[in-house]
């Protein structure tokens, strides 16, 4: 049985509300990183870029109109592919995190349907658990997939000029039923006739005229294993295929109840290996600044023994949500990056800008210097990333030291493999060398 174990999940929006607008933010907020302290004791076309708060209209990106908020039941539309459709607008112009979106989407069916009413104009069927796992399923795909199925959807579109000028929502419902085509290999006819249905209704019969075309050439195409390739420089088609190669990974899932009993929790090794740096140890205070989801922080909790306390801090209260209930399961009462360590978050990659990647590091500075007070005479100060960046990784570590002398770096070959050390002592993992995703960490020491 899991160990109970003492942890605290704190939300710092709270702790700063007084503090600057600007500074720990939702919109300067990374996923995937983590500030710990413990003391011993394409580019798609220009209408695809727009980022808003609102419900998006399905015809131009911006708010929804009262006209386009009738409330009309709608039995023909497939549920999944609406809300699918409705979720990438959401994504892409909202700034929508997927994974959030699939914990909200768990039981709350109206309230999917809510968001398809005032973006659509229509309800559909109330969804059910198929139809969920389905929406992750598309969803996900879709977006992972996006520059490619973009790459295809351009090829089959009379011109450049169509498919830029080409409706969001039209868009969304095209690259929908081509990734249920190319990746999903969902029946044809089932495909074609619901995504056309799905776009005369939402928008009006041409739109759906045209979904009917494009996607009657791609299963052509698919058919006579035709399929347009990227356009490389150099004459090797050889290397185009593999470029254009889609790859699956075979997973094997286990049906017990070791994940729902906390027994057991599943984490990417780079990850794990950040914790190895961390070497919680027994009686320790570990405070984790940039906590959420929690995969590290519960790790760490876990090589405690039952005895510690490891304090949870973090900007997201959606994150934390899902930190506490996994906590719960295990018994138990990452700094910010940008679009390096954003490229394995389907949803994410595609949302950065270059103006963001100089604030982010000013952030990153800023809980490096907060995480320091926090640090006693001899405690160990640990600044992790999942990026691969120089600029997010030592060259943030080298300013800090410059910035507080006091602190000197701890080489990290005692607690990882040594092909994760890097010459300066830091821990760094990529993916071409490794095989695991890319991370970075590196133990600073504040001096008796």
């Amino acid at each position: 049985m899991a160990q109970v174990l003492s942890i605290r999940v704190i939300n710092s929006a709270d702790i700063y509300k007084a503090s600057e607008p600007s500074k720990f933010t939702k919109k300067n907020r990374g996923p995937n990183s983590a500030t710990s302290t413990r003391g011993k004791g394409p580019v798609s076309p220009a209408h695809r870029t727009q980022k808003l708060n609102l419900e998006v209209s399905p015809h131009r990106a911006g708010p929804v109109s009262p006209a386009q908020r009738t409330e009309k039941l709608n039995l023909e539309v497939s549920p999944h592919r609406a809300v699918s459709a409705v979720r990438l607008m959401r994504i892409e112009f909202g700034g929508a995190f997927a994974d959030l979106l699939n914990e909200k989407g768990k039981g709350s069916g109206d309230n999917e349907m809510g968001y398809v009413e005032r973006t659509l104009g229509f309800r559909t069927r109330a969804l059910d658990d198929r139809d969920l796992r389905l929406v992750t399923d598309i969803v996900g795909g879709t977006i992972r997939w996006r520059r490619y199925l973009d790459h295809l959807i351009l090829s089959l579109c009379r011109d450049e000029s169509t498919f830029g000028s080409m409706e969001p929502l039209l868009l969304q419902i095209l690259r929908i039923g081509f990734y249920e085509i190319v990746k999903l290999d969902m029946p044809p006819y089932a495909v074609v006739d619901e995504n056309v249905r799905l776009a005369k209704v939402a928008l009006r019969p041409g739109a759906g005229n045209m979904v009917n075309g494009i996607l009657r050439k791609l299963l052509l195409l698919k058919g006579n294993n035709s399929l347009p390739l990227p356009k490389l420089e150099g004459n090797d088609r050889a290397q185009a295929r593999a470029l254009a190669t889609l790859y699956s990974h075979p997973v094997i899932v286990i049906q017990s109840g070791l994940l729902k009993e906390g027994l057991c929790s599943v984490q990417d090794e780079s990850a794990g290996l950040v914790v190895s740096v961390v070497d919680p140890q027994p009686g320790e205070s570990i405070i984790d600044c940039c906590a959420a989801p929690g995969g590290k922080t519960l790790f760490m909790a876990s090589r405690l023994s039952g005895r510690g306390v490891v304090s949870a801090i973090d900007v997201n209260k959606g994150r934390l949500r899902i930190l506490r209930e996994a906590a719960k399961l295990q018994q138990v009462v990452d700094v910010i990056t940008t679009v390096h360590a954003d490229l394995r978050r389907a949803d994410l990659r595609w949302n950065k800008r270059l103006e963001d990647m100089e604030q982010l590091k000013n952030l990153q500075d800023e809980l490096l210097d907060a995480a320091s007070m926090l640090v006693k005479p001899g405690g160990v100060l640990v600044y992790s990333t999942c990026s691969i960046d120089p600029e997010e990784n030592e060259e943030r570590v080298t300013a800090f030291l410059l910035r507080h002398p006091e602190f000197r770096i701890d080489p990290v070959d005692r607690y990882v493999p040594s092909t994760f050390v890097t010459e300066k002592g830091f821990y760094s993992s990529n993916p071409v060398k490794h095989s695991i995703d890319g991370a970075f960490a590196a133990r600073l020491v504040l001096s008796l």
